[in-house]
């Protein structure tokens, strides 16, 4: 059976999810977008052309028939503006899923919690199938899932930092503890390297923009990221061999001539 990524009742074949800003242009966001073998783009609903026609979009550049678009309510800062933003995007054709965004804090990007879950109740209230981008933390995630969240999206670093995972033990702890609806990690990955190990220590997917569009070739990262996504999901589900503190011979002893 495929080893589909299921949210709220709806398959992707990807577990990679990808953005749309920060592309040198639109045609190479398309080509990478078709490299990185993902079903499913974010757009920021603030940041894209949504009315007048006849002015080029990203939207123009997006085959909807194959990638589902999930809107996010980037740039955000009150729960009040993130439900706005996700009205318009549902008003405007976009879909009724969001990726709900409510910043903190304007350097670090870091999200207000408690403004998150506010917005989250009343959005689900609404209808919306809302994934909430969060820390790291397991409270939080918890009261996203009892929210109404179909999913949680814990950062690995700051938005576009290229860090990579920052606390993998709090990830491992979210993945034990958060069973109900999948953890998808956003934010902080930089290369190939950090895809692979979201994976490995258990997330059901990884959504990251900045990492492949300011890679200085954005379609081969984008491939790299495919398969580095695709190769930690399969470690994951292999389990790795227990770390020993000494060697372990590959070969048995017994047996040997002698």
């Amino acid at each position: 059976m495929a080893d589909e990524l299921v949210i709220a009742g709806r398959a992707f074949k990807s577990r990679l999810i990808v953005g749309t800003g920060k592309y040198r242009s639109f045609q190479e966001m398309a080509k990478a977008h078709a490299a990185s073998g993902a079903d499913m783009v974010t757009v920021a609903v603030r940041r894209v052309n949504l009315t007048d026609k006849s002015k080029e979009s990203l939207l123009d550049y997006i085959d909807r028939e194959k990638i589902f678009i999930l809107p996010n309510t980037a740039a955000c800062y009150t729960a009040d503006e993130a439900i706005r933003t996700a009205r318009l995007g549902r008003e405007v054709g976009l879909s009724n899923w969001v990726k709900l965004e409510v910043i903190g804090d304007q350097q670090t990007l870091f999200p207000d919690t408690e403004q998150l879950i506010a917005a989250t109740k009343v959005l689900v209230k609404e209808g919306f199938v809302v994934l909430p981008y969060t820390n790291d933390d397991l409270i939080a995630a918890r009261k996203l899932i009892d929210a109404g969240a179909a999913a949680v999206m814990p950062l690995a670093a700051p938005i576009g930092s290229g860090l990579g995972i920052q606390n993998p033990a709090s990830l491992r702890i979210l993945r034990e503890r958060i069973t109900e609806v999948p953890m998808i990690v956003d934010a902080g990955v930089g290369t190939a390297s950090d895809a692979a190990m979201a994976m490995e220590l258990g997330a059901d997917a990884i959504l990251m923009n900045t990492a492949i569009a300011e890679a200085q070739d954005a379609v081969l990262m984008a491939e790299a990221m495919r398969d580095a996504t695709a190769a930690g999901r399969k470690a994951f589900l292999a389990g790795r061999m227990p770390k020993r503190l000494y060697a372990a011979a590959s070969s048995p002893l017994t047996g040997l001539v002698r």
